[in-house]
């Protein structure tokens, strides 16, 4: 008849321990930081496997999501994920609605003005097509005058109408890019025959390729580092400082060759940019 009296005792015990815990933890940036300390708060478009995705179950998976829990954990803080599509998210940043965007953003020199990017990995450009498909290419402008999917406001697009134009300068046919705010509604319209090709990055378009819905023909173009997207100077600092820590115990090998992203070549992370101006 002990037994209950020595479980609440435990569980008292347990949760004294964990109280103790926390307290000693103390966050390594000030309240300041955060729109709602202790949380750091951080959008997410979860659509992209291996990098941030939702499983059968309905929960986050992926490097971002994994990642940044590390960093949280180093840092002391508790990290909350808001999911929503891409377009959106820089203006919501810059309004203040949260702290981070963590959806692998790619770092641009315009981009590296209006935020405070850390980057933490490399990604690159993949074409693909629907596997039935006749179409074969080899290269970027294999793409002159076909309907092609990318999805929206992202540096894929970015860089895909840059070529597109490019490609017009030489005399060959613009791409009619389509765009779709998800891989999810690209990869079907490719697979209602509404698109000829499809462009994504690397590791989504491999993991399209691993399930049987879409065949990769050219890849690793226009590669360039992947961020995180701060709007506040010190907490971005203190992620970069988390992040080469994550890199020199090993969490940072294991979790991206746990998911097969591309590793950055440097052992320390920073800031890269000036970071907003006003």
């Amino acid at each position: 008849m002990r037994f209950p009296k020595i479980f609440s005792a435990l569980v008292l015990l347990a949760g004294l321990t964990q109280a103790a815990g926390a307290q000693t933890c103390t966050p390594k940036v000030p309240a300041s930081s955060l729109i709602e300390a202790p949380k750091w708060q951080m959008s997410i478009n979860p659509t992209l496997p291996p990098q941030q995705f939702v499983d059968d179950k309905g929960e986050l998976q992926g490097l971002n999501v994994e990642l940044a829990r590390e960093i949280a954990k180093r840092i002391c803080v508790e990290p909350v994920f808001l999911r929503m599509d891409f377009p959106p998210m820089i203006p919501a940043l810059r309004s203040g609605r949260f702290d981070a965007i963590n959806t692998g953003l790619f770092w641009t020199e315009e981009r590296s003005k209006m935020l405070y990017l850390v980057p933490y990995a490399q990604q690159a450009i993949s074409i693909y097509t629907d596997p039935s498909s006749s179409l074969k290419l080899e290269k970027f402008e294999d793409l002159a005058g076909r309907v092609v999917g990318v999805e929206s406001a992202t540096y894929t697009e970015r860089k895909a109408r840059e070529f597109s134009t490019a490609m017009e300068a030489k005399g060959l046919k613009p791409i009619e890019l389509r765009t779709f705010t998800t891989v999810t509604a690209t990869s079907a319209a490719l697979r209602a025959g509404q698109l000829e090709a499809a462009l994504n990055i690397n590791e989504t378009a491999n993991s399209l390729e691993q399930k049987g819905i879409a065949k990769i023909w050219v890849r690793d173009i226009a590669g360039t580092d992947i961020t995180f997207a701060f709007r506040d100077k010190q907490l971005a600092q203190a992620a970069a400082d988390a992040l080469t820590a994550i890199r020199a115990d090993g969490t940072y090998d294991k979790l991206f060759d746990k998911f097969g992203m591309t590793k950055l070549k440097a052992t320390t992370f920073a800031i890269r940019g000036d970071g907003p101006t006003n």
